[in-house]
């Protein structure tokens, strides 16, 4: 049955196909330039990859919930609407287990053996200066760039960190940042991510990394005010099936809605395109960007308890496991302490299988390894919830897209231009800075929103 056409028509000068943080920021900025502006949203809430829940007596994220020290853009942002932060957690001692044994360490490094130490330590200055190296575009014209997008991430780190325990304190982390394992991601690609967010140390650490703070009221919160200040510009419920666009304009048309106007801005990860019929269609290394670029896989457990009994013993709560699906954890304690938590990260490989097994048994697991880490004690929490993002139909997966081995070359230079006249492309993936994070989303949506206004 042919798709009934739209009873409602909007006029515009832009439309913003996504509610996530970069579709908001877009759309902000074409308000504060005095433009008008419709937002269509596919889901049932705004926020994107950052969704708040009160759990127990506090807030939660189930998505993304960290900012650090060189976000300026989300720090001004959470400073104009009034959206408070605090001081991640991270006093005591960090553990690392590999499902045998448990190692402590009173820094974000564990203790090592003198060998794999020292492989650490160069490993990771090989690491800083391939990043401080690589140069977006060149994957076209020069080899060596094109020989690292031929490998693999884990090739490379195979190669420069030569003992398992060196290994085994990066991969885990690169796990989470990425929501891939390194063997699915480009090593090129991977560079340039690091590079964008002022390199892998920055991308892994709480004090002075992306980790330092939390949202006290939740990540969404940001979403959440933007969106009430755009009051009915904002449609939820409103998947966008088709964009038309031509020399007079462009067209975009959910359900019941055709929207006209003289710029659209795609703010929805790159795996999504696929869902849109686009007139004319796009450009091949654009349209590959849908079928190459699949979303990470990242699962949240939050696991909360009557007391924080982990740091009664002195622990962080922070621990890397090299062995089971549980690859980090960190303490996730409500601002005020109300609420003692532990959060698990499940990803990649691991995150992929989850939501084919029972629930029962996921939890089982994740029991399992918050005891084995912090005692007996964690393995009687008030409340579990866990969030699989590969579950979300407007999402696919989180914290990020990836490209990987052999992608750079074929569909990286979509990323690296963003527009195709009337039609602007945002999202994180696009973002020039801090790719992934809530950072990229919002210069990317921004810079679209700046696009557009230059050209009307």
């Amino acid at each position: 049955m042919p798709a009934m056409e739209p009873n409602l028509e909007t006029r515009v000068d832009v439309v913003v196909v996504g509610a996530g943080l970069s579709g908001l920021a877009a759309a902000r900025a074409v308000v504060a330039s005095g433009r008008t502006v419709r937002v269509l949203e596919a889901n049932d809430r705004v926020g994107g990859r950052t969704h708040s829940r009160t759990l127990g007596e506090g807030v939660f994220d189930l998505g993304g919930q960290w900012l650090g020290p060189d976000q300026p853009r989300m720090l001004r942002l959470c400073r104009s609407l009034g959206v408070e932060l605090f001081a991640t957690y991270h006093q005591g001692t960090k553990l690392a287990w590999d499902g045998q044994r448990l190692l402590r360490s009173p820094g974000t490094i564990p203790r090592l053996p003198p060998h794999a130490l020292l492989d650490l330590h160069f490993g990771v200055k090989r690491l800083d200066a391939v990043t401080a190296r690589v140069r977006r575009g060149a994957v076209r014209t020069d080899p060596w760039h094109r020989a690292l997008d031929a490998r693999s991430l884990a090739d490379w780190l195979n190669e420069n960190l030569r003992t398992r325990g060196a290994r085994e304190v990066v991969v885990p982390a690169l796990r989470v940042v990425f929501g891939a394992d390194p063997e699915e991601v480009s090593a090129l690609y991977a560079f340039q991510y690091a590079q964008a967010g002022g390199g892998f140390m920055k991308l892994i650490e709480v004090e002075g990394g992306a980790q330092q703070w939390r949202f006290v009221r939740g990540a969404q919160a940001v979403s959440l005010a933007m969106a009430e200040a755009l009051g009915a510009r904002v449609r939820l419920n409103a998947p966008v099936r088709r964009v038309r666009v031509n020399d007079a304009g462009v067209e975009v048309e959910c359900a019941d809605e055709r929207v006209r106007a003289s710029q659209v801005i795609m703010a929805i990860p790159p795996p999504l395109y696929a869902g849109i019929d686009f007139e004319p269609a796009l450009p091949v290394a654009r349209s590959q960007l849908a079928q190459r670029m699949p979303m990470g896989g990242t699962v949240k457990a939050h696991v909360l308890y009557e007391r924080p009994f982990w740091r009664d013993a002195g622990l962080s709560g922070e621990a890397v496991c090299t062995r089971g699906p549980v690859a980090v954890t960190f303490d996730n304690t409500s601002h005020d302490g109300a609420q003692p938590a532990l959060l698990a990260f499940i990803v990649g490989e691991s995150a992929r299988r989850w939501s084919t097994r029972p629930a029962d048994a996921r939890r089982g697991e994740v029991l399992d390894v918050l005891r084995a880490l912090f005692g007996d004690e964690a393995g009687r929490p008030t409340q579990y919830l866990e969030q699989d993002w590969s579950t979300q139909r407007w999402s696919l997966g989180c914290p990020t897209a990836n490209l990987p081995p052999g992608s750079m070359f074929v569909c990286g230079d979509a990323l690296d231009s963003p527009r195709l006249g009337r039609l602007h492309f945002a999202g994180t993936e696009t973002a020039s800075v801090w790719p992934g994070y809530m950072e990229g989303a919002v210069e990317a949506g921004e810079r679209a929103a700046e696009a557009c206004l230059s050209a009307q």
